[in-house]
This record gives structure tokens, sequence and C-alpha cells, in this order.
């Protein structure tokens, strides 16, 4: 099974289904069709009607990866997994693109810079570890990232959106952006170490994670798929396939930095626990699971989701990190697969 259909086997399911107490529901056999096979978008299709889609399918809960106007691979997975869950036939691009145009009228808004936003910026934040470890906050490195991860963007597309008018690397507070007009994440109403308890509902629905797919899909407590978001995996040699639970969930976690943990799965006693932080290697949430080790959690680097592999664990752009304690709680079914096998 090649990587392009993987995906809709986590939403068919029948090869475990048999061994779980809650058996995924099934989708049906022709929608499954995980990279769309859809009539190509026409080449003069314009950007901004593809940020539509893009914030469209964000605000829906199916993540097409950060906003730039490039329906590329994961924007391509999203929209194909909100069609499959609405029931919209194979190949049809357009019902989506017109709720896009309908639900986004103006594409794009503005944001003027605020003197507090650099409170979140630590312009000098080193790159080792053991000198992370040594700073009061792991922050953003500029302002125009700050920015980006506000609006699920790039510093690329804020520069294309900006041309002529900013210098990304020079913005200052007072500074206006244009920006893609999404639900921003507000990093200053973002909880410190808020632990997050079980909730009846939530913490009876799956979350299934496809290795070779890249792609998270959450199902809500009556089996039924209702939110999908790019994932990193963890290096192949720390994978472990099969079905765990959600144990606990935090935000803004330090992180316990073991080069021993890193690179061979065990612990040492030589490590150095790294602050808070947009920019620390677990971002801004973290969910342990009972398999020791793995978790969900956020990342410093949104660009790279699904293009690296992660130490271990399951990683999420920020901006999607967040949401997770709204799709489940501890007690949650965490099933990972790989191949579709």
């Amino acid at each position: 099974m090649t990587r392009q259909i993987v995906l809709l086997s986590i939403l068919a399911f029948s090869s475990i289904a048999a061994a779980q107490d809650r058996p995924l529901k099934a989708m049906p056999a022709d929608l499954e069709d995980s990279n769309g096979n859809y009539a190509p978008i026409p080449d003069t299709t314009e950007v901004e009607t593809i940020v539509s889609v893009q914030i469209y399918l964000d605000e829906h809960n199916h993540g097409p990866g950060h906003i730039d106007g490039r329906l590329g691979e994961f924007g391509k997975k999203a929209a194909s997994v909100y069609n499959q869950i609405h029931r919209i036939p194979v190949g049809n691009w357009y019902q989506l693109i017109d709720s896009a145009k309908k639900a986004i009228p103006d594409p794009y808004t503005t944001y003027t810079i605020k003197k507090e936003d650099l409170n979140f910026v630590t312009p000098t934040f080193p790159t080792e570890p053991e000198e992370q470890a040594k700073t009061k906050y792991c922050g953003y490195l500029s302002l125009a990232e700050f920015v980006s991860e506000r609006y699920h963007t790039s510093k690329n597309f804020l520069e294309f959106l900006n041309q002529g008018t900013i210098r990304t690397n020079r913005l200052k507070a007072g500074d206006t952006v244009a920006v893609p007009n999404v639900t921003p994440w507000k990093i200053e109403e973002w909880p410190k170490h808020k632990h997050y308890e079980k909730e009846d509902a939530k913490s009876a629905r799956t979350v299934a994670v496809d290795i070779a797919a890249r792609v998270a899909i959450f199902f809500d407590e009556n089996n039924r798929a209702f939110a999908s978001f790019p994932i990193t995996p963890g290096r192949p040699k720390f994978i472990q396939f099969g079905e765990f639970k959600i144990t606990k969930m935090i935000s803004t976690p330090e992180f316990r930095w073991d080069k021993s943990m890193l690179e061979s799965g065990k612990r040492s006693d030589e490590y150095c626990t790294i602050p808070i932080g947009p920019n620390s290697p677990v971002g801004i949430f973290w969910a342990s699971t009972s398999r020791n080790g793995i978790g969900l959690h956020g990342t410093s680097t949104p660009h790279n989701i699904g293009r690296t592999e992660s130490a271990g664990c399951i990683r999420f752009a920020n901006w999607d990190a967040v949401r997770l304690p709204n799709l489940v709680r501890p007690g949650a079914r965490l099933v990972i697969r790989g191949d579709g096998t």
C-alpha cells in the first residue's frame, strides 16, 4: 500500500477492528482515496483561493500544514479527509472551494505588533541544549516568527504578503502586517503549567496516527472521524505500533533533554532541563502516553512538520497542538499504525 493510499486505512481500520473494544467505523470503500485523485485545481487558480481553502480546512480542524497559498501534500490530505467525512464524492474539489469562498470572503487581514509581543521573543536564544537550559524562556527568535506562528503561516509567506512594505527580520512594535485571516493562536492567552483532566466524552475518543501518511485522525466517542492534522513521527527504531492510552496532558512543559534517551531510548543521569516556551523542543504542549517515553507534543520548527523525524514522539505544529485538549483528554485511545497492514 502506497503512502498516498495509506491514510484512508486509518479510516477503514478493518485489520484491527476485531481486536478493539470500540472498533472504529469503516468509511465506504468508494471514498477511500487519501490523495484525492481530484480533478486538479486549474493553474490559473489565484493564491487567494488556495489561502481561503487552507483557512477553511484549518478552521474545521483539518490542518493543511502552514498556510502559504499552495495546496501541497498535507493540504490535499486534509481536503480528502474533510470530503470523506462530509460524504463529498471523490474528484470534487469545487464544493470545498465554493464553501471556502463563502466562509472566507476576505482571506487576508492585518495585525499590528504590540510592545507586549516582545515578551515572547528571545533573539539571542542559543541552539545547543546545554545552553538553552541556562535560559529562562524558549522564546521566538524574532517578531516575524512570532507573527507567522500566530497566524499559522511561514516567514516566507509573510514576506510574500507584504512585498515592498516590510522586511520580516526588521519588524518592530507598531508595524502593521498583512496575515492570513485565520483564527490566531494567542500565546499570551495560553495557560501556564495547566493539567488537563479526564472528561467523559473526550476521554472516550481516539487519536489514530498513521506513521507512513504522517497524519493523525481524531475519532469522537461514537467512532466518527472529525479532525485531522499533519504530524512528524518518531524514528523507526523507536516506533512501537499498536494501541496505547493518553495518560496526562499539560501546557507549557519543561523538557528533559537526555542525549542517551534521544539516541538509544535509554535514560541516563546526564541530562539538562530546558525551560518552557514556543521554541522548546516539545513546544507549548505535552501529552504523555502509556508507551514510556512517547508523547504527543508541539514543536519549535512547524515548517518541518511531516518532513523530518522526531526522536520518538508524535509532533504537531504548536497551533495544532493547542487544540488537543479540546479534542481528546487523558484516557483517550492512541492507535499507532505503520504501512496499513
